[in-house]
């Protein structure tokens, strides 16, 4: 009997490791075809317009995806874990709002940037805790704090804009480190953080544990709860850190802003490759999806493509990304 219970639970593992083994390697090969795909919107573009492959368009097309990418690593975490967050385009207006308020009544840099990381960081662990111990779908928590961020801002600024052109502020999103714009410089280090967290250390290997099977992953010894509450602070800190980009671009914190923001985010990240079911995804993936998104705006303005045709595009994208996973995930 203890043999065939032996033998039972290795036969588990192999077929448990080879489903792994095959969903690795689809993984990969849909990473390699989106890398395909980019280099395609490339060629085509700079073929269609002799304005989009230039240095300064580039480096502008970087900057302007630079939030994406931002909040799309805390969010392609947040997907792993097979839950999703629709609040980040509020809380980055939120963010926007007070941080303008914080730099006209300190003129400092380093203190507007804490406090912003830091209410970044507290709606994230809101959503989290709310989560993970009110055993509320993620969905429905985020959908609930969405709206309540984004009617504190109306409320706090009485619908007008908090303006601070100052260049301290100003920096954080149209500043220069050599001759590379500082929001790309910050979506550079945030990716590095990201790869880092999911690849290499145990924190990472348990959101992939906790995504693929939340239960066996509590039988193991996990904090499921902890493991959650931690994946949303952090996507809030870098969430923060987006919103901060955004009101110094825009010279102020504006409480409408950002209005669907997350929709562009989603559509990155589920385009590069992380899966709604949970379990997958990866950030170089987002990476890849958010240049893809970025190319295509990018580009499609450059052609004049009406602003709503390009939303058509958008839902499209999610739309394909969404059946391709499905497809996937049956095949494995």
């Amino acid at each position: 009997m203890q043999r065939l219970e032996e033998f039972n639970m290795s036969n588990n593992e192999a077929i448990i490791a080879s489903k792994a083994k095959r969903g690795r390697k689809a993984a990969n090969l849909r990473q390699y075809a989106l890398i395909f795909i980019m280099i395609g919107l490339f060629v085509v573009f700079t073929c269609l317009t002799n304005a989009f492959f230039t240095p300064d368009n580039l480096l502008n097309m970087f900057r302007q995806v630079s939030m994406i990418c931002i909040v799309g690593v805390g969010m392609t975490m947040i997907i792993i874990l097979g839950d999703i967050d629709l609040s980040p385009g509020s809380v980055m207006a939120f963010v926007g709002v007070m941080g303008a308020t914080v730099y006209k009544m300190t003129q400092s840099p380093f203190l507007t940037l804490v406090f912003s990381l830091a209410i970044g960081a507290g709606v994230g662990f809101v959503n989290g805790f709310i989560t993970a111990k009110g055993r509320i779908p993620a969905f429905i928590t985020t959908l609930a704090t969405m709206q309540i961020f984004r009617g504190i801002s109306f409320i706090y600024t009485g619908g007008n804009p908090v303006s601070v052109f100052d260049e301290g502020f100003t920096q954080f999103g149209t500043g220069y480190v050599g001759a590379i714009p500082l929001p790309v410089v910050l979506m550079a280090a945030v990716v590095v953080v990201g790869i880092f967290i999911t690849q290499y250390t145990r924190f990472g290997r348990h959101i992939y544990a906790v995504g693929g099977n939340s239960k066996a992953s509590q039988w193991s010894g996990i904090s499921v709860d902890r493991i959650k509450i931690g994946v949303f602070t952090l996507s809030g800190l870098f969430t923060g850190l987006a919103g901060l980009v955004m009101a110094a671009r825009l010279g102020s914190g504006q409480p409408s802003a950002a209005d669907g923001f997350e929709m562009d985010v989603i559509a990155a990240v589920i385009l590069g490759g992380a899966s709604l079911a949970g379990g997958r995804g990866t950030i170089f993936g987002t990476v890849i999806g958010v240049i893809i998104i970025g190319v295509l705006a990018n580009g499609l303005t450059l052609l004049d493509v009406s602003s709503y045709w390009q939303q058509v595009v958008k839902g499209l994208i999610i739309v394909v990304a969404v059946l391709i996973d499905t497809k996937s995930r049956k095949k494995a």
